[in-house]
């Protein structure tokens, strides 16, 4: 009899742990090579589980980290133009200004943060988005790189009801 109720807390905490690990945002990282230049991403991937994100639990009308868990960094090998703005070579921190019109993706030059730890003074600058929507709901957060062709790329994120893209210039 003992030894049954010596199960009973461990089976607690194993079902607790497979509760908890449901809502886990998984590390994740794209990377794309343009004129021998590397442009990487590294970003936590949260899901949907049934939750409406934008303007739900990822309010507008505010600074977003793209992900979650640590903000999402950015490393680029080249100097690039991203939409309009110049990023030097080195690593920054992306973050987003939600706007259910257009996002702004932010680009700072701190580094190392966790969560949602943003100082605007830190801003490299800010950059339109291109907003469209998918075909049907993306039930996890992805954040993508490709090539366009000669020196040029696509910055993309993708989740629940939004597409969000910016193209950049590896210099």
């Amino acid at each position: 009899m003992m030894s049954k109720l010596a199960c009973v807390p461990a089976l607690f905490l194993m079902l607790a742990g497979c509760a908890h690990g449901q809502y886990t945002s998984p590390p994740a990282s794209t990377s794309v090579t343009i004129a021998g230049k590397t442009i990487s991403i590294q970003y936590h991937a949260p899901s949907m589980h049934g939750r409406k994100i934008f303007g739900g639990l990822e309010p507008y009308h505010k600074v977003w980290r793209a992900g979650a868990n640590e903000a999402t960094a950015l490393h680029t090998d080249a100097d690039l133009t991203i939409g309009n703005l110049n990023v030097p070579k080195g690593d920054y921190t992306l973050f987003i200004w939600l706007d259910p019109a257009q996002w702004q993706l932010i680009v700072n030059k701190q580094t190392g943060e966790w969560g949602l730890d943003y100082h605007q003074e830190q801003d490299l600058g800010r950059v339109p988005m291109q907003m469209s929507k998918p075909p049907s709901p993306i039930n996890t957060f992805e954040i993508t790189l490709s090539d366009a062709g000669g020196n040029r790329g696509l910055l993309k994120m993708e989740w629940e009801n939004t597409i969000a893209s910016v193209p950049f210039t590896v210099k």
